[in-house]
């Protein structure tokens, strides 16, 4: 059966076989190809020269060869090198801390909530959403969540046997400290007594706008904050221990009852038990 072409005879045969040949009947990444070639800002045939021209096997990629990966992991290899290849390599901790923020969340960030815990400008951080958009889903609305469009891209960019390229890997230790950091940075400034300026002597139950209260002085980064920040003490390195101990001591000593009370608006309180117990096994370690 032969290949079906557009009007004007693109692709060509040739782009479609070697295509199909890279694909080797992986459909997730035949998405990846054609979500890269349809940019919105770019010509698609400008997009499909530049991913053909890149090699199936580049010196970055690993020497640990996966047979349902090799093919997936240049790719994505091909993708980034694409996507970054402006000549500033002083962005690429930039880009590796936003991807790895879309990565290893515990729950979707937006760009807006991304900037935040990142202590980035939303100008900063779009560009790099944008530029990666065939591997990541997005929204035109900076407070909607971020997503990687399929599962088998997180786990790429975290094994440094397929994303051997240091200017891409996301290092998860380093990373979870960087988004824990964030977290504990945003609580302890912006927690307060009575966030959401409930009445005294009352239970949320009985607060009929609570919800138009929650969304209007607890934005969407401290949420996740609230909720998630213990999610990110895993695997710290001695390195960051200093800095984390501190943030964490200042957070329990002056901001441990407004966080408790943020978390009993979101309905969210038996995530302290989670958090403490997760805070007591770090500072055992520490």
């Amino acid at each position: 059966m032969g290949h079906q072409r557009g009007p004007d005879g693109w692709p060509t045969a040739e782009q479609l076989d070697l295509l199909c040949t890279r694909a080797a009947g992986l459909f997730v990444y035949a998405v990846a190809t054609v979500r890269f070639v349809d940019h919105n800002n770019n010509s698609p045939k400008r997009q499909l020269d530049r991913l053909l021209g890149s090699p199936k096997s580049s010196t970055f990629e690993g020497k640990t060869k996966f047979a349902e990966n090799t093919t997936l992991d240049s790719l994505y290899t091909s993708i980034l090198q694409e996507a970054f290849d402006d000549g500033y390599p002083e962005d690429d901790p930039k880009v590796r801390s936003v991807l790895g923020a879309v990565v290893l969340a515990a729950d979707p960030l937006s760009p807006s909530a991304i900037a935040t815990l990142l202590g980035f400008d939303i100008e900063e951080v779009s560009p790099i959403l944008s530029s990666a958009h065939s591997l990541l889903t997005l929204h035109k609305d900076n407070d909607n969540p971020v997503r990687p469009f399929h599962k088998s891209f997180p786990d790429f960019i975290v094994d440094p046997s397929r994303c051997a390229n240091p200017r891409f890997h996301v290092c998860p230790p380093d990373q979870h400290t960087e988004l824990l950091i964030g977290c504990l940075e945003l609580m302890n400034q912006s927690l307060e007594q009575n966030m959401c300026k409930l009445p005294d002597g009352v239970i949320n139950s009985e607060v009929d706008d609570l919800k138009e209260r929650t969304k209007q002085y607890i934005h969407r980064a401290l949420e996740y904050a609230c909720r998630s920040w213990h999610k990110h003490l895993v695997d710290m390195t001695p390195a960051h221990r200093l800095e984390i101990t501190s943030a964490l001591h200042r957070f329990l000593e002056e901001k441990f009852i407004f966080w408790l009370e943020v978390l009993s608006i979101l309905g969210a309180a038996r995530e302290a038990v989670n958090a403490l117990e997760a805070a007591v096994r770090c500072l055992d370690v520490c």
